[in-house]
């Protein structure tokens, strides 16, 4: 049976939406459109969104913040060289900016440069060596270029890190299927099934 790689191309996706929102210091005008982009992007008004945050951005070029934010909506509105420009210039100004690396990976993953997407992760592994989302992420551009043991253990170091986290289990399990470890492939089906996964479930029924 064919590897079934529709799970990992829903999972790639950004963290940014749901950002906090600040609280007024020196500059209320800059926290009033910067509030404004964040209550728009959690609206899924991107468009809005962007307007917004290059506002906050006019009134004060050196948010690393402003720029990270907007490159989540550019990136939402599939504007994804624009996005990597914007996460640049974050890291630019704050670098070191795990977000906005992670961020610009996913973008860069969007555009198929996976070899750029697995540099700008294994930057915000260093930079926060204990997230598990940082190596799922790792794990699925290194699927898509090739690097099969090299997902897997990355989805292992995710695994470890949250045992929880189902979506890992899950692409470890395709993964696993494809160097023909059906045996590894099924025990992670189960675990991410009890987790919730209902394809993985229907994979277990019949295959394993």
């Amino acid at each position: 049976m064919p590897r079934r790689t529709i799970a990992i191309a829903a999972a790639l996706s950004v963290l940014a939406l749901g950002s906090p929102l600040i609280v007024a210091r020196a500059n209320p005008p800059f926290v009033e459109y910067f509030n404004r982009g964040v209550e728009r992007m959690n609206s899924g008004n991107y468009q809005g969104a962007l307007s917004a945050y290059t506002k906050a951005i006019e009134i004060n070029p050196q948010s690393a913040e402003a720029y990270n934010y907007r490159g989540d909506a550019k990136h939402e509105l599939q504007d994804y060289q624009g996005a990597i420009a914007d996460y640049t210039k974050a890291i630019k100004i704050k670098p070191k900016f795990a977000a906005a690396y992670l961020n610009r990976g996913i973008s860069k993953a969007r555009l198929k440069d996976y070899q750029g997407s697995i540099s700008d992760f294994t930057i915000a592994i260093e930079i926060v060596p204990q997230n598990a989302y940082f190596y799922y992420n790792r794990g699925l551009s290194k699927g898509r270029s090739k690097d099969t043991l090299g997902a897997i253990a990355d989805y292992t170091k995710a695994i470890e890190i949250d045992p929880q986290y189902a979506n890992a289990y899950l692409n470890r399990g395709i993964d696993r299927e494809t160097i023909n470890d059906l045996k590894g492939a099924c025990l992670d089906w189960k675990k991410a099934a009890g987790l919730g996964k209902e394809n993985a479930a229907e994979w277990v029924k019949n295959q394993c």
